[in-house]
């Protein structure tokens, strides 16, 4: 006899309970309790609070810091449901963790993140719901159903409520080409290349040239994530220099590191958009946080249903 899974059991992490909380209310469910705490040896626990046994359950973990930490809770959260008798397991990361680490680009190092896939798939999930990889490539680490869902949609609708008129899309360089093409596709934007190098002793970012036409327009930079903001600043630097008469920026993840916002704000930025899957509070009105909780909901809404998850980015 197959047993059908009945209802959507949302889980959270203790990444980002706030995020958690808002796609819970999307979808007019409450957060199934679950208990997290660490021991004084520093081994994580938790224990799922109610009965999951059948159910379509879905656990929220972002790869915020301690990231370690947030990992290995994230795994034993899938065991505890595997173990609960849930019916399917689906793993929703905003953000990825190792997320840079996709490629072997040097001797004698890890592909991280393909080892957090098969930590992931090993722990019992199912399913993989993340958001605006760094590289696409991935996705083809799992063996099991693994979609990317993309921040376009909220973004697109924020900057569209803005004066569009002689702006320019930019990439800050060649591998964000496509990232940029794509919202410049729907903004109906041209764009506009930076080729940038990084230096492979110390890692310093050297602008080259700038391919496309920045000259007297309103710049938007297009990019994954930003951590130090050396990328970022550079680039938005280089527009200047080279005639553009504002810039702005939209950067999905909001890392930041150490003193990155203050660098923003003493930076010739006009504004900072980034979202919400990572935990962030800016202090300053120059950076704007939009919630990518109603893209999740839909996703989680759409897996429950077996619908599909790419036509919410047609």
């Amino acid at each position: 006899m197959v047993l059908m899974m009945k209802a959507i059991k949302l889980i959270s992490g203790s990444s980002h309970p706030l995020l958690a909380q808002e796609i819970a209310k999307l979808l007019k469910i409450k957060l199934t309790p679950i208990t997290l705490k660490k021991f004084p040896n520093d081994n994580l626990f938790c224990r799922i609070e109610e009965s999951i046994r059948n159910e379509d359950v879905f656990i929220l973990q972002t790869s915020a810091l301690p990231v370690n930490d947030s990992l290995v809770e994230l795994l034993l959260m899938i065991d505890a449901a595997k173990y609960a008798s849930a019916g399917r397991i689906t793993a929703v990361l905003p953000y990825y963790p190792y997320v840079r680490t996709d490629k072997k680009d040097q001797p004698r190092v890890p592909v991280t993140a393909r080892l957090v896939a098969d930590m992931l798939q090993t722990a019992g999930a199912e399913r993989i719901l993340t958001m605006d990889l760094h590289a696409l490539q991935i996705l083809s680490f799992f063996r099991m159903p693994a979609d990317q869902l993309l921040s376009v949609p909220i973004v697109v609708d924020y900057l569209k409520k803005k004066d569009l008129k002689n702006t320019v899309i930019v990439s800050p360089d060649v591998g964000g080409l496509q990232r940029a093409r794509f919202y410049a596709k729907k903004l109906n934007l041209p764009i506009a290349i930076m080729d940038k190098r990084r230096d492979p002793k110390n890692q310093k970012i050297n602008i080259g040239v700038i391919i496309g036409e920045v000259k007297e327009k309103y710049a938007i930079i297009i990019d994954d994530e930003i951590s130090t903001g050396g990328t970022l600043l550079e680039t938005a630097a280089a527009l200047i220099k080279q005639g553009a008469k504002e810039v702005s920026a939209v950067c999905i993840h909001p890392i930041f590191a150490k003193d990155t916002e203050k660098k923003v704000i003493r930076s010739k930025l006009k504004e900072l958009v980034v979202t919400n899957t990572l935990p962030f509070k800016p202090k300053s009105k120059r950076v704007r946080v939009l919630s990518i909780a109603p893209i999740l909901a839909q996703a989680i809404h759409r897996v429950h249903n077996g619908a599909s998850v790419s036509e919410l980015f047609i």
